[in-house]
């Protein structure tokens, strides 16, 4: 047997491009399907988590699926704005705490979350390195954030401008990071939470006034053109020296947000506020995010069984085409199997010859399987979570 395993390992060394692309082959017959299966279940765990931990949600009429992804997850497309009013009215009505959210901006990449400190609490997040908000222009950041992006209270972090080429825009807002908050494995992980007043500046609702600078600062002329000069900022800031400055204009009322999180005061006050929003005519609606994740994971799992059937016939072509390998195989190799056999070695040999080689390659591709599904088990929270942010 010893010497069945050792001709078989020289034989399979010997064509090694071939054996590599048939261990590969079973490799990928046997871990796309889990791997598959672990994301699905990793973000149905997340979402399912998220929804049942938010009773109501607040915002215009619109897309339901929208409204939901962008206040729970940060991702998805934008909603339509709706005011602060919403927010007022939730809490006027007695039946509910009110937590607005402006979801709207973003810094390298990550999601700019304005809120009040209310969020911190109806989510459990701590503080973890540094402190809570407590200035204008401050923020937290969540773990992944700060992890992938080497922030660390005293750093600071710029917003990125909405569109490059609008030239009536407002500045980017550069905002000093106060804290970093602990990892819980959700999207919280990957936002930068502001206070509301902040998110505001940054639409150029607030601004201030700082130390005027001269003209010939601002711009300088060259033969042909004027051009930027070296004092025409590229970012506002807030500083201890003009944040007295920083004012607002409008009604407070009229102030964007994105969505309002409503915690009814319990089961009854909940179904008597959804009341309030049954009107079409009303310019707000209010939504039970759990009903509308469970119609997302229903059409995802209707997805899911079509990728199934669709990787079962590629599976079972891979494996046509694996029995097609070892057949040409066999008989590009008869005159070697009949010289073989011709010195006397017996055809259970051959055959166990041949079946050692077999073995190998299967066992070779389920190890293989196993070690990239296992790894991909590991981090399946972390990839899930970038799947839901991939959809935006």
């Amino acid at each position: 047997m010893t010497s069945t395993l050792y001709l078989a390992v020289q034989y399979l060394r010997f064509h090694a491009a071939r054996s590599a692309i048939v261990v590969l082959a079973v490799a990928l017959i046997i871990a796309v399907p889990a791997v598959i299966h672990l994301l699905l279940d990793a973000s149905e765990r997340q979402m399912t988590a998220r929804a049942a931990s938010t009773p109501l949600v607040v915002g215009a009429r619109g897309s339901t699926l929208d409204l939901v992804l962008n206040s729970l997850y940060f991702t998805g497309d934008r909603p339509p704005l709706t005011s602060v009013a919403a927010s007022e009215e939730v809490w006027a009505s007695g039946l509910a705490a009110a937590i607005p959210l402006y979801a709207r901006f973003e810094a390298q990449g990550a999601p700019i979350v304005g809120t009040t400190l209310d969020y911190f609490e109806f989510r459990g997040l701590e503080v973890a390195d540094g402190r809570d908000l407590a200035v204008l222009g401050e923020a937290v950041l969540g773990a992944t954030v700060a992890r992938d992006l080497g922030l660390a209270p005293g750093d600071s972090l710029v917003s990125s401008p909405e569109n490059l080429f609008d030239l009536g825009g407002t500045y980017p807002l550069r905002m000093p990071v106060v804290g970093v908050l602990a990892a819980t494995g959700g999207p919280d992980d990957r936002a930068v939470f502001v206070d509301l007043k902040t998110a505001w500046v940054i639409e150029g609702i607030g601004h201030g006034h700082g130390e005027a600078a001269e003209a010939d600062d601002l711009l300088a002329r060259t033969e042909r053109n004027v051009v930027a000069g070296p004092a025409l900022p590229t970012f506002a800031e807030i500083t201890p020296e003009n944040i007295d400055s920083f004012h607002f204009h409008g009604s407070s009322d009229s102030y964007s947000v994105t969505a309002v999180i409503a915690v009814p005061n319990d089961e009854r006050s909940g179904v008597i506020l959804r009341g309030r929003y049954l009107d079409r005519e009303e310019p707000l609606q209010i939504v039970v995010p759990q009903d509308v994740v469970d119609g997302l994971l229903a059409t995802m799992f209707r997805i899911g069984r079509l990728i199934d059937t669709v990787v079962a016939t590629i599976a079972l072509a891979a494996v046509l085409a694996i029995a097609l390998v070892f057949y040409m195989s066999l008989e590009l190799r008869r005159g070697e199997i009949e010289t073989v056999f011709r010195l006397g070695c017996r055809r259970s040999t051959i055959l166990r010859l041949i079946g050692a080689e077999i073995a190998i390659l299967l066992g070779a591709g389920i190890v293989f399987a196993a070690v990239v599904v296992s790894a991909i088990a590991a981090g399946r929270e972390d990839l899930a979570l970038w799947l839901l942010g991939s959809w935006e």
